[in-house]
């Protein structure tokens, strides 16, 4: 079965939510598996700048509180789609179980990569354009905004690299659950404390 997945458009798409975000207040319109990529790249991009206002020293603990809470649910957000986007591309391409060697990365998480490259794209762009900085961090940037579009640039070809050998049936992949912790009553000892009660660390 052919690939539904055009990487070209997957970078399009990333780059162009990433600069309409910066204009408008972010939201998800596509459906189906450009949706699924479309939640990644806003999960991606919350998390990006709720990283930022976290490494400020002048809001509060109540404020740093609430960026560390909402970083954890970005994540966890962003976690849960590329594992979505890795399902979806199993049904679509019913890659083989045995016979070939296994990709350690997903395409979910390559996906998710690009997401994370075109942010740093756009945010690095912007560096090179400040005025209010010295010619010698501008010049820096441009060298690194550089790197960055190598970077995608290689890793949009791997991408559809690996799709094309998941058909060929001479490279294959498994959906790698994260089964995160750390959220989960059920599963994380502290969430389950009475209130107040923390569990005395055997480090030193």
């Amino acid at each position: 079965m052919q690939s539904d997945i055009d990487v070209s458009k997957i970078i399009h798409m990333q780059q162009d939510r990433t600069a309409l975000w910066h204009e408008i207040a972010p939201s998800c319109s596509a459906r189906e598996f450009l949706g699924l990529m479309e939640q990644n790249h806003l999960s991606n991009f919350l998390l990006w700048h709720e990283e930022d206002v976290a490494r400020r020293d002048d809001l509060g603990a109540e404020r740093i509180r609430q960026a560390k809470r909402r970083i954890d649910q970005f994540n966890q957000q962003r976690n849960d789609v590329v594992e979505a986007m890795d399902q979806h591309i199993v049904k679509t391409l019913n890659p083989k179980l045995t016979g070939c060697p296994f990709n350690s990365e997903t395409p979910g998480a390559m996906i998710d990569r690009l997401s994370i490259l075109s942010l740093k794209k756009f945010h690095m762009r912007e560096e090179t354009l400040r005025t209010d900085a010295s010619a010698e961090h501008r010049r820096i940037c441009t060298q690194r905004l550089q790197t960055i579009r190598t970077q995608l640039q290689d890793l949009g070809a791997a991408l559809s690299d690996l799709l094309l050998e998941i058909q060929a049936g001479t490279r294959s992949f498994r959906v790698y659950y994260q089964f995160k912790m750390y959220n989960d009553r059920t599963l994380n000892p502290e969430l389950r404390r009475p209130d107040g009660q923390l569990k005395e660390s055997a480090l030193p």
